[in-house]
């Protein structure tokens, strides 16, 4: 019995790795990721099978995927008009910028918009104040996406500002991911719905109803919207800083308040969502009121995801490390390069840009740190500097080009970012703005160690192992 069984077992290994060979080398571009695949394939055939077909494409689905795509027509042909506003369209950039600005427009960003006020936000729990204060203030309506929303004290301070705006009479919707929000909607997003908030579950994490989708291509957008007028983006959820491992300390997050007139760009992403998850198209002239000059800030909004031009987010950051001249700063949780922004980082530093990469001393994920402290191995060989945050969990993510351009929002320095996520990212154009950034990353690196290149390769041999092992893993995180 046990030999007809280990038989059985090895013949259907060989057949699954001759059927599955050509599948991934036909659908995987990218040879490091077609590789990866077929070693685990050949180790394990069926478990490299069911991680195959749960996690291998970077895909919402067929079904899905087709769905998106006709309602992103029928979505174009209502709204798309509302992101163009010529009295604040073509504001004046740097020239080598000009060529980003129309390398972000062209995979599926919008037009950059002048004349917005944009605060940067650092404090968590500031954050959530001020984002409480104007849903208080709404008056039309209050709408939001968010990957993490949590039954905790902040998630039941912002769902009580909700129940507020819909006991006034103002619409409330709120759209949070299926996965990063599992235990909401049964608790506090059931109460949120009986006080008449819509909330909606996004993409969801079913296998049964995922339709060939990949079971980890999750909505990772953070978005608050406020009567088409103010808006909030960036890196922070709607969960209490302490969340998770609490051994990689408490969260810091940054986060940007927005009025004029790119608010209504990110109306428009979240009335896009909404319709894409629901069918339902949002209308009413509320949605997209007038536009005023609020301030000084260029913005630009780039929705990005596996429904979008799949390269366009890493293009995006290497056009904007090509164009440096002074220097480029990095603040991220996770730091997982593919070889293209790796090679723009060594070509920056080899034509003397400083460059500058700010990561936690630990994350919430100690497989991903031991492939992002493999790549802060090899940009150290490089010339940069690398600073390992210490005082908690380092969340935000940004990136600062000569003190002249900035780029925030919900997207890591990570494969999963590039290729998987429908992330949402900003790029801004403002001396003033841009200042306050640089000053914030100062604030991080004062808080870090400095890695010392000598020291970094003297570490324990089982350490340096480690990390090496763990970075052949690096295109499938």
């Amino acid at each position: 019995m046990l030999f007809w069984l280990s038989l059985s077992l090895d013949i259907s290994g060989w057949i699954i790795r001759l059927v599955m060979v050509p599948v991934i080398a036909l659908r995987q571009k990218n040879p490091m990721t077609c590789l990866a695949w077929l070693a685990i394939l050949f180790v394990l055939p069926w478990v490299g099978l069911l991680a195959y077909l749960l996690m291998g494409e970077r895909s919402l689905g067929f079904l899905r995927v087709r769905k998106r795509l006709k309602r992103h027509k029928a979505f174009d042909v209502v709204h798309r008009l509302q992101a163009v506003l010529p009295d604040f369209d073509n504001p004046r950039v740097r020239r080598d910028y000009e060529i980003l600005v129309q390398l972000a427009e062209s995979h599926g960003g919008l037009p950059l918009l002048a004349g917005n006020k944009v605060d940067l936000l650092a404090d968590v729990q500031d954050v959530v104040r001020r984002l409480v204060e104007d849903i208080d203030q709404a008056r039309h309506h209050v709408h939001l996406v968010f990957y993490m929303f949590r039954d905790d004290a902040m998630g039941r301070a912002v769902s009580e500002a909700l129940i507020r705006a819909a006991t006034r009479g103002v619409p409330c919707r709120l759209l949070a991911d299926m996965v990063g929000s599992r235990g909401f909607f049964s608790s506090l997003g059931a109460r949120l719905q009986e006080q008449g908030v819509e909330v909606v579950a996004g993409l969801s994490a079913n296998p049964l109803r995922m339709r060939l989708a990949r079971l980890d291509v999750r909505n990772h957008r953070k978005l608050a919207v406020i009567d088409g007028a103010v808006a909030y983006a960036g890196s922070q959820n709607i969960v209490e800083p302490v969340f998770g491992h609490r051994k990689a300390g408490a969260w810091h997050d940054v986060m940007v308040r927005i009025s004029g007139p790119s608010a209504r760009q990110l109306q428009m992403v979240f009335v896009e969502d909404w319709y894409l998850e629901t069918g339902h198209a949002l209308e009413g002239d509320s949605l997209f009121p007038l536009a005023h000059e609020e301030g000084g800030v260029a913005m630009q909004i780039v929705p990005t995801g596996p429904d979008r031009p799949t390269e366009g987010f890493q293009d995006l950051l290497i056009q904007a490390i090509q164009s440096a001249q002074r220097n480029v700063a990095i603040t991220s949780p996770y730091f997982i390069p593919n070889e293209g922004l790796l090679t723009a980082l060594r070509l920056a530093v080899n034509r003397g840009v400083e460059v500058d990469l700010i990561l936690p001393q630990r994350s919430d994920h100690p497989l991903v740190d031991l492939v992002s402290f493999y790549y802060c191995g090899v940009l150290l060989e490089c010339g940069a500097n690398v600073y390992l945050f210490e005082n908690g969990m380092l969340h935000a993510k940004l990136l600062r080009v000569d003190d002249t351009m900035a780029m925030l929002g919900s997207a890591n320095f990570d494969i999963r970012s590039f290729y998987l996520n429908l992330e949402l990212v900003l790029f801004l154009f403002d001396q003033e703005f841009l200042y306050t950034v640089s000053q914030l990353q100062s604030q991080y690196r004062r808080h870090s160690q400095r890695a010392d290149p000598v020291l970094w390769k003297r570490r324990p041999f089982s350490r340096r192992l480690a990390e090496a092992v763990a970075k052949m893993f690096s295109p499938l995180l």
